[in-house]
């Protein structure tokens, strides 16, 4: 009998442990499947379609990671493609090549989503999904990040999501959640970043966020949130405050002792700066322009230990500034412009070094007279100022004493009715408002951190003040070039010829010959030529000069001009892709660091001066390097002497910029510049053409091995090419309004340079450690 027991024993032992983990990889792996289903097959999930083997080992791309513990899902990434921006007109139905189609139900997609019970990480962005977001996405109580940016959801945040007890890390940035922000996020014990930037939610900032005391990050930026800021010192571990272009009109609240960036401009806050912002030790970037605040600034704020940005413009500041103000010494932009200051520049914004940038227009300073207002201007808006404040206050106390009397006088009778009628009972009807928060592919944290660098390391490059532009003879620029001699000719650019010449203490320059038809006097000529030799920025090749020729005896209508640039012996960036280039061949670091460069530079001429410089004339071949391969733009501002004295001479080297016949747009230009950077040099002709018939190919391994430039693909990491592809693309979108800003460029390419650089030092790293 015990030999009958032996195989039914053996049998019981193999059913109870028979390993269970496909049975569970299958399970996980149908609601993958079923979520590509959902999501209309997006190209980022293509080979998922015939994948044989567990899909929790497949690698991840730029655009898709997946992760499991114990045989779940439990993190997911998916990154859409650039063509799902942003539609003025959304109206909450699907739209054509925005949205996915008028099928999809957001419901069912969140209802197999919460099949992933055990998912701690969350990221589907820009993928189209448009709807109102379910309550049931709460049932994905594991969630510790959750990242739904930049897709098509509206109405209410669920309520439910308060339930979800783990959740550390909320972004819905560039939806169209509307309503009022909720009132319930302090339910969420762990959050440490909100964010619900770009929505369209209205109404005041809730107070439960001020209970929040394990948050780090807070953005509400970018929408039309209204009413008073209550005092945020409360929250003991706030880093980032991000509620630029509200409409907020109390005045600054405190603020938590340990804040690094705080973003507060284009608001209508009021009132005095509080002295408590002296006290901000860890401060870093404050942009506070574009308010109406008034009184003097508190002078400590120029002196704190790490301030490196510093941004009052554009508000009604008065008062004087000591001479003997101290400033930082990390201190790299100031700008007081546009305000209502009086007296002396202290000297630690007047005699400052050459990393340190200086704005100060539109006050009433006793410097730059060309662009202050007189001194009574101020004074006399001051007086009014605070005329018209005592007459607020005198008819703020009427008002009040009236309604006072009126309430003593209507108090009996109130009573009376109070005491004789019938109460009714009331219900109250309540709105459950909606949430957005932000957290990039990279967290929110490291976003507005890095953004914010980027800002203030932009800024730093900017203007100082600089002297008046030389006055050049005729006869110091035929020395100088041995009179035009054609062993100095360096060929034609986008406007004159250009020759090299070496000028008496030996520097050595490049003076461009032009002619400009005579619409306007040479007097107005010189001013705009002294405007433009104002725009300093290491990343700009500097106007030295000029020589101007009234009238040239062979067009008396036209005159002579002729502009003294530094000069750069490393020719342009372009002749660098060359494939005929005979030196040393860039590599991807190296492109970007130019690139950033030149961003820089186009980010300083739109927003560094007022008003900005446009249409800069942005190609490869206008980029310049010097001797150590720093990138300089030069063909910059030429609309400012142009615009009005008319262009006679027609571009020597028959090229136009890579741009439609009419468009004008810097950001569009430097996306072909991109463009080079990646496949090399684009006959422009062609360029349409390329973007029509190649694009495509970038979405694609095989594809980028065929038109990337081999250099890049031997010198990069696949994450940094990816997102340099994906700026790019965005950048020549053929609608104006796809395209990003400056801004947005810049921090793209310093993010993809910053991802370089870690696998680099990744790669030495282990290099290292084998040999």
């Amino acid at each position: 009998m015990g030999h009958l027991y032996l195989p039914l024993l053996l049998f019981l032992l193999f059913v109870f442990f028979i390993p269970t983990t496909p049975a569970l990889q299958t399970y996980q792996g149908q609601v993958l499947l079923q979520l590509r289903k959902h999501l209309e097959y997006p190209s980022q999930l293509d080979f998922w379609e015939n994948y044989n083997g567990d899909l929790c080992n497949v690698a991840s791309t730029a655009h898709m990671s997946l992760s499991c513990e114990d045989n779940f899902v439990s993190e997911l990434k998916i990154m859409g493609d650039s063509r799902l921006v942003e539609v003025s007109d959304f109206n909450g139905f699907a739209v054509s090549n925005r949205t996915l189609s008028e099928s999809f139900s957001i419901d069912s997609f969140v209802t197999t989503l919460t099949r992933l019970t055990r998912l701690r990480v969350l990221r589907l962005v820009s993928l189209g999904i448009w709807g109102a977001l379910p309550d049931k996405i709460h049932r994905l109580y594991s969630l510790e990040l959750l990242d739904l940016s930049s897709n098509f959801m509206f109405g209410s945040v669920p309520l439910g999501m308060s339930r979800m007890a783990n959740l550390s890390s909320l972004t819905l940035d560039s939806n169209y959640f509307n309503g009022t922000v909720p009132d319930w996020f302090d339910l969420l014990s762990n959050l440490t970043v909100l964010s619900m930037k770009s929505n369209r939610f209205t109404g005041p900032f809730p107070s439960s966020i001020c209970k929040i005391t394990t948050l780090t990050d807070l953005s509400l930026s970018h929408n039309e949130l209204s009413g008073r800021l209550p005092d945020l010192s409360t929250l003991p571990n706030l880093k980032v405050l991000d509620l630029r272009e509200n409409k907020f009109d109390s005045g600054l609240p405190g603020m938590s002792k340990g804040l690094v960036t705080a973003l507060l401009s284009k608001n209508g806050f009021s009132g005095k700066i509080p002295e408590q912002f002296s006290e901000l030790g860890q401060l870093q970037h404050l942009d506070i322009s574009f308010n109406n605040l008034i009184g003097t600034p508190p002078f400590a704020l120029f002196s704190l230990p790490n301030i490196s940005y510093l941004n009052l413009a554009s508000n009604k500041l008065s008062g004087s500034l000591p001479n003997h103000l101290t400033c930082g010494d990390k201190l790299g932009f100031i700008d007081i412009s546009a305000n209502k200051l009086i007296g002396e520049l202290p000297s630690c914004l007047d005699n400052i070094p050459n990393e340190r940038v200086v704005m100060f227009s539109g006050n009433c300073l006793s410097i730059d007279a060309q662009h202050q207002h007189e001194e009574s201007y101020c004074r006399e808006a001051n007086v009014k100022g605070e005329h018209s404040r005592r007459r607020l206050l005198g008819i703020l106390v009427a008002v009040v004493g009236g309604v006072v009397l009126i309430m003593v006088l209507l108090a009996f009778p109130v009573y009376f009715l109070h005491r004789t009628c019938c109460f009714r009972s009331t219900f109250e009807q309540h709105m459950f408002p909606k949430v957005a928060i932000e957290t990039s592919s990279t967290g929110i944290s490291s976003e507005v951190l890095a953004n914010a660098r980027i800002i203030s390391e932009a800024a730093k490059l900017g203007t100082q003040v600089a002297p008046v532009c030389h006055l050049f003879s005729l006869e110091e620029l035929k020395e100088a070039t041995n009179n035009f001699d054609l062993s100095t000719f360096m060929g034609e650019g986008s406007i004159g010829k250009i020759y090299k010449g070496r000028l008496e203490n030996g520097t050595y320059v490049a003076i461009r010959s032009l002619s400009l038809l005579k619409k306007q006097s040479i007097q107005n000529l010189k001013v705009r030529l002294d405007l433009l030799s104002k725009l300093h920025h290491p990343h700009l090749v500097g106007l030295l000069g000029h020589c101007i020729l009234g009238g040239v005896p062979e067009n008396s209508s036209t005159n002579k001009i002729f502009l003294v640039y530094e000069f750069l012996p490393n020719g342009s960036y372009g002749t660098h892709l060359s494939e005929n280039f005979a030196g040393e061949v860039l590599k991807w670091p190296e492109r970007l660091a130019i690139l950033i460069g030149v961003a820089k530079a186009v980010h300083y001429l739109h927003t560094g001066v007022i008003p900005g410089n446009f249409d800069n004339r942005l190609k490869t071949n206008n980029i310049l390097l010097d001797e150590h391969r720093i990138a300089k733009l030069s063909d910059y501002g030429m609309s400012i002497i142009t615009e009005e004295f008319g262009k006679l001479e027609t571009r020597g080297d028959g090229s136009k910029t890579c741009q439609g016949t009419n468009i004008k747009d810097d950001v569009y230009n430097f996306g072909f510049i991109l463009l080079e950077s990646l496949v090399g040099p684009i006959v422009c002709s062609n360029g349409e053409a390329f973007l029509l018939n190649e694009m495509a190919s970038f979405s694609s391994q095989d594809g980028r091995k065929r038109i990337v430039d081999p250099v890049v693909l031997t010198t990069c990491c696949q994450e940094s090419l990816s997102i340099a592809i994906s700026i790019t693309k965005k950048c020549i979108s053929p609608e104006p309004s796809s395209r990003p800003s400056f801004e947005d460029v810049l921090w793209n390419l310093q993010y993809a340079a910053q991802v370089q650089a870690t696998a680099d030092t990744e790669q030495k790293s282990d290099s290292t450690s084998q040999s």
